[in-house]
């Protein structure tokens, strides 16, 4: 029995050479309609990374032929079904900017779009990645409005709208965190300057108000009016925007207090 085993075994190694060999020989060749087929049944028996090079090595035999497109697709396709997303962003933008007809450029836009987006980070890090991915998914979702991909993308905006806004409340919040109230008010209304729907708006307009309160309280006396002023008008910006809001009591108390204060002062 374990003769058998050895024989087996053997012949597998060399039927697995045989067809190793076959394949490397295909691949150096310049049989094209074998390798266009060889390339199928390699993508098709899900071996993505062979298919990926067979498709490589058609891409410049076929340039400008009519299977030009489609050997480009699916090099980009074998190359993101082996789960190698940059070569397959690479791949797909090309194609977008080379086949901007083909039938496979609206599906190729939204495979160009999820490499973009399995690229980006948690909000904490860099989010230029998050920029880029935004940009072609608007462009993407302006194209089309019907597409099947239209709520998957929808989800990813989402997403990345809520990481950029994130990042932008927390590095704000920092100067807040360290006492730095003057440059913590300047700091959050940047946010609000640069992204007005901001989904921490209602936190971003508390803290400006904060900050200026705190900065204000914690001026000399000669600076305190002018100061305690800026507090108010943040405290009525808020306010009006967000009169039922779960800071407004502690605002108010806030203000009370600084409004018997200007009082004095006046």
């Amino acid at each position: 029995m374990k003769a058998k085993y050895i024989l087996i075994s053997i012949l597998t190694l060399l039927a697995m050479t045989s067809c190793n060999r076959e394949y490397e020989n295909l691949l150096k060749g310049h049989d094209v309609p074998a390798q266009y087929s060889k390339a199928f049944e390699l993508y098709n028996s899900e071996k993505f990374s062979k298919a990926a090079e067979m498709f490589e090595a058609l891409s410049i035999a076929t340039k400008g032929t009519a299977q030009d497109d489609t050997v480009q697709f699916y090099w980009a396709m074998s190359n993101y079904k082996f789960m190698d997303y940059i070569t397959a962003e690479n791949n797909f933008s090309e194609f977008i900017n080379v086949f901007s007809n083909s039938p496979f450029i609206e599906q190729a836009r939204f495979l160009y779009i999820d490499c973009l987006y399995r690229s980006t980070y948690k909000y904490e890090l860099d989010q230029t990645p998050s920029q880029k991915a935004l940009i072609e998914i608007n462009r993407y979702l302006n194209l089309y409005p019907q597409s099947v991909y239209f709520e998957t993308c929808s989800k990813m905006k989402v997403d990345l709208e809520e990481r950029l806004d994130k990042k932008a409340f927390e590095a704000a919040h920092l100067y807040y965190h360290m006492e730095d109230y003057l440059a913590a008010r300047y700091a959050f209304r940047n946010v609000l300057k640069e992204d007005a729907e901001n989904m921490y708006r209602e936190d971003i307009l508390y803290y400006v108000a904060m900050a200026s309160y705190k900065y204000a309280d914690n001026s000399v006396q000669s600076k305190k009016h002018e100061r305690y002023l800026a507090f108010v008008d943040d405290y009525y910006n808020f306010v009006s925007e967000y009169p039922e809001s779960k800071f407004r009591h502690e605002l108010d108390n806030i203000y009370n207090r600084v409004n018997k204060i200007i009082k004095k002062f006046s």
